[in-house]
């Protein structure tokens, strides 16, 4: 699985990463580029490419672990880096941002969309499945099976999918 993610406005979506971004902007990319790290080595044959806007500072390091960080040149911004890159991945993408027009982007070019919070908080969630949940899903109360109607949405099916993913389940 490919992930994409919007560096900033995940950054920008966390208390603490925003705390590190202000001190410096540096401070705050690597913050993130940690968190993409340790997510990344829990899933080892995914590939993690984080996209900023600007171009690279000399002197700053290269990102840590199986990242990889992209500078977008401008007039092109982040968000149509990101939009590129998803329709050159397509199916079996992850777009990680809180975006509207990226998320929509994204599931055009047939990826799956996630939020920023939702990333960050399935990235920091322990591994296995979430709250008691014994993983079977055959007696899901909430969710009823019966008809077209009832199902969820693919693109909710990919979100979902995606983020179980993250967690482990």
């Amino acid at each position: 699985m490919r992930w994409l993610i919007d560096g900033y406005n995940v950054i920008r979506q966390d208390a603490g990463l925003r705390t590190r971004e202000a001190e410096r902007l540096d401070a705050g990319r690597a913050a993130l580029l940690r968190v993409v790290a340790q997510v990344a080595q829990r899933l080892a044959g995914d590939d993690f490419t984080v996209v900023f806007d600007g171009a690279r500072v000399r002197g700053e390091g290269p990102s840590p672990g199986r990242v990889r960080v992209v500078f977008s040149r401008p007039p092109e911004t982040a968000d149509d880096v990101l939009l590129r890159l998803a329709r050159e991945t397509g199916t079996g993408g992850v777009v990680v941002s809180s975006d509207r027009r990226v998320q929509d982007g994204a599931r055009r070019a047939g990826c799956a969309a996630v939020g920023a919070v939702a990333f960050l908080e399935a990235a920091d969630a322990p591994s296995g499945p979430m709250d008691g949940d014994d993983g079977d899903d055959d007696e899901d109360d909430a969710r009823p099976r019966k008809g077209p109607a009832h199902r969820e949405s693919r693109d909710a099916r990919n979100t979902r999918r995606a983020l179980d993913r993250l967690r482990g389940a």
